[in-house]
């Protein structure tokens, strides 16, 4: 079981993750003790950091730009490794996505929230299965 700081509020349905509304520049945490193993544009996923436990890796999808972790970083639970990101972001080679008023989009969303993304064994599963209630 993964325990530590997370938000649910504003989840949506599980649809290879979990969707949490929050506003631009919210603070972003590890889940648990792991190695970033992927930092950079993903796109529909946006910007993306990947943390990998083992057999777990967790996305954590459209984030700020301003990564403050890189590949290799060894980081613990509870760790700062990122922030919401905005909404729009310019820029980006081949960023396919756009907002109604044809502006790029940071991946496929519609506002600023985060995307969390658990696969295990390579398997999605929804991240809400992994935490204790206690934990929020």
């Amino acid at each position: 079981m993964v325990k530590g700081p997370l938000l649910l509020l504003g989840a949506s349905s599980f649809h290879k993750g979990i969707d949490i509304g929050a506003p631009e520049g919210t603070n972003l945490y590890a889940v648990c003790d792991g190695i970033i193993t992927f930092v950079g544009f993903l796109g529909g996923g946006g910007y993306t950091i990947t943390l990998s436990n083992d057999s777990m890796k967790i996305t954590y999808c459209h984030v700020s730009p301003n990564f403050i972790v890189s590949v290799g970083d060894t980081v613990v639970k509870g760790q700062h490794i990122s922030n919401v990101g905005p909404k729009n972001v310019y820029g980006v080679v081949g960023n396919t996505y756009k907002d109604k008023n044809g502006e790029p989009t940071n991946g496929a969303t519609t506002g600023c929230h985060l995307h969390l993304g658990v696969r295990i064994n390579d398997k999605y599963t929804n991240p809400l299965n992994l935490f204790n209630k206690s934990d929020e």
